[in-house]
């Protein structure tokens, strides 16, 4: 009468809402989610889109991490792919800020431009720290290298 059931339980990373990552990533959401109520009240389609998709990619990267996906799904690097998602966001954000500055009518498309200028000063520092945290070539320690002889 006992039956076992095949249960398969998702760890939450709630340690990692809490860090700097963490943090930083959340205030990107909310940069981005800001942004694009300006872009939306202003009504300027190009930009509402850009700031839509880039809220739904921190969304998903943040989710990965708080489920701990990114321990599950080893296929991919996800830390390089964070660092690909924050250049290319930074670099795209800033020339949509600025044409959103010089080439504003209404005062939503320049709080919105403003806005995502502290996004991408944000994307900026997730950048460096994850380029901190990923080391290419770095020196093994001694327990590792005496494995090897």
């Amino acid at each position: 009468m006992s039956e076992e059931q095949n249960v398969t339980t998702m760890d939450v990373d709630t340690a990692f809402l809490k860090s700097k990552r963490g943090i930083l990533k959340a205030a990107e959401m909310g940069t981005l989610f800001v942004a694009f109520v300006c872009f939306s009240v202003a009504s300027t389609p190009k930009y509402i889109t850009a700031t839509a998709l880039e809220f739904v990619i921190t969304l998903l990267l943040l989710v990965l991490y708080v489920l701990k996906l990114n321990k599950r799904l080893t296929f991919f690097f996800w830390p390089l792919i964070d660092v690909f998602n924050s250049v290319f966001a930074a670099v795209y954000f800033l020339v949509l800020s600025l044409l959103a500055l010089t080439t504003y009518t209404r005062t939503g498309t320049l709080v919105g431009g403003i806005v995502a200028i502290l996004t991408v000063g944000l994307l900026c520092v997730d950048l460096y720290m994850l380029f901190k945290n990923i080391t290419f070539n770095k020196r093994r320690s001694g327990t590792q290298n005496q494995e090897q002889q």
